[in-house]
């Protein structure tokens, strides 16, 4: 049986226990028409070489006083096992395309010391290279995705390092691989052929980069069984030359990458602030968000007209919120705080990949620690987990599921100025032990909302689940109250076969029904 309505405090919730409540919301989840398989990579993760993403965030070095295993941080390692993340992109973004493998090969203390000179202009000592990344995603049971040197990089280059990383034979390669401290060739499932070719990686014309493309990719050689996916660098924004132009590559291509980040005022020069911010930016910044959904219809359309047997997928792999730098840190290490608007958005974006999981077959939050829209962020010894790190815990039962239809009857609206969103997102999805999971967002930062949800061809018995939101629109967590912004349990009532659950205002919730 369903276990009654509760009526969750402000303690529990961090939600205003004035909020109103407004009319029913009207589900329906069709269970009777089942879609695409939902890619457990669509969960994937980005480690850059950039500020402190990799050192001072997963790698502190064997001798750190900072509690480590083999040099990675303990605590940051332990958090994301529980994310069952499927994939980590490395070593870029922008540093990927400046970036020699050879540099990050053989002891430490021989490699060379070079500049980033994307991120801050500060000393690259190469000391996490390719045999401490595979480390890494086999500590975490991850897949490795490969950002290949195209933009300042041969063909030669790429080839070799993937040879290094793969070869089962007695070449040169495999061998200094060997005595480098690695016997067995490693796993490799995803490699990306440059990277925002369009800027950063070389400011190229998508017809060139597409010549290129061809050629890097043509010496991509690894034995049977280990021959990773190939990925193209794509268009970003409202761009689709670059989906045309790449799809129309007749073979030796499985994906096309697409960029999106999101800012409040859709403004390089004044992003807006990540914290302290009017309302009217929550709501601008949700509905830029929402404009990916666009962006990738189009591109899908594109692939549909010249790819119409699917083999070429559209991979995100850079998405999330972007903000001003934050006062008295380096501009270019992008660390920036992470409140309850940015877990609204990250669930809001994983509903519209959700829906499109025929063609997204890969997406990738930009990045996984101390940048951007971090899972985690430290301070030396201190670690905190960022709301948007509960969000991804909370849809890890959504990792290679069952996309389910969802019609929404009608969602209540919020505005601001010309501005108008709806209030409520939605997706739902059958796992492989049967059970329907559901995400449900309130993008309203004053009003709860009430779902009323039915199931078709899905006799519901239970339901439970966990609710995340916070008092403020700027709830976050902090080293001194790393607890501000976590899941509770949040219950649901049934009545003749359906749900009914109360989300707070600027709230995630997911509901397991069974």
């Amino acid at each position: 049986m369903l276990r009654p309505v509760y009526i969750l405090t402000a303690l529990l919730l961090g939600f205003s226990s004035v909020a109103t409540v407004a009319d029913t919301v009207e589900v329906t989840v069709r269970v009777d028409k089942p879609g695409a398989q939902i890619s457990r990579h669509i969960y994937g993760q980005f480690a850059e070489h950039l500020g402190r993403g990799i050192y001072e965030g997963v790698w502190v070095g064997k001798d750190s006083s900072i509690a480590n295993e083999r040099g990675f941080r303990t605590d940051v390692i332990d958090a994301l096992k529980n994310l069952r993340i499927p994939n980590i992109r490395w070593p870029g973004g922008c540093f990927a395309d400046e970036y020699h493998w050879r540099d990050g090969i053989g002891p430490a203390e021989k490699r060379p010391v070079k500049v980033n000179n994307h991120w801050g202009g500060v000393a690259e000592t190469n000391a996490f290279g390719t045999h401490e990344f595979f480390d890494l995603v086999e500590m975490l049971g991850a897949d490795a995705y490969i950002a290949g040197n195209l933009g300042s990089g041969s063909p030669r280059e790429m080839m070799d390092w993937l040879e290094y990383m793969t070869a089962d034979n007695e070449s040169s390669l495999a061998k200094l691989r060997r005595q480098n401290g690695r016997e067995e060739p490693w796993k490799v499932a995803f490699w990306g052929v440059g990277n925002e070719s369009w800027g950063c990686g070389g400011n190229m014309r998508p017809e060139y980069y597409a010549d290129l493309y061809r050629q890097f990719a043509t010496f991509l050689k690894s034995p049977d069984g280990n021959r990773p996916k190939k990925v193209a660098s794509g268009g970003y924004n409202d761009l689709t030359d670059w989906t045309d132009v790449l799809s129309q590559i007749p073979s030796n291509i499985d994906g096309i990458s697409f960029h999106y980040y999101t800012l409040p005022t859709n403004n390089w020069d004044k992003k807006g602030r990540s914290t302290g911010f009017p309302e009217r930016e929550w709501i601008s910044h949700l509905a830029n968000t929402l404009k990916i959904e666009g962006h990738i219809k189009n591109n899908i359309a594109i692939l549909e007209k010249n790819d119409p047997e699917g083999k070429i997928g559209l991979y995100v792999d850079e998405w999330g919120s972007c903000y001003d730098p934050e006062a008295g840190r380096n501009p270019g290490f992008l660390y920036q705080q992470n409140t309850i608007r940015d877990a609204v958005l990250a669930a809001v974006n994983l509903n519209i990949f959700h829906r499109y999981s025929e063609r997204v077959h890969m997406a990738n939050i930009a990045q996984m620690v101390n940048v951007l829209q971090a899972m985690i962020l430290t301070e030396e010894d201190k670690m905190v987990l960022t709301p948007t790190y509960h969000v991804f815990e909370m849809f890890t039962p959504f990792q290679d599921s069952t996309f389910i239809p969802v019609e929404i009857d009608s969602s209540p609206e919020i505005s601001s100025g010309e501005i108008t969103i709806p209030a409520i997102s939605v997706s739902a999805a059958k796992g492989a032990e049967g059970k329907i999971h559901n995400s449900m967002v309130n993008l309203d930062p004053r009003t709860k909302h009430e779902i009323k949800a039915h199931f078709t061809g899905f006799k519901v018995n239970e339901a439970s689940g966990r609710a995340l939101s916070g008092e403020q629109m700027d709830s976050h967590n902090s080293f001194t109250a790393p607890g501000v912004v976590s899941p509770v349990a949040i219950s649901a009532k049934s009545d003749e076969g359906n749900i009914h659950v109360v989300l707070p205002a600027k709230s995630v919730v997911v509901l397991t029904v069974e």
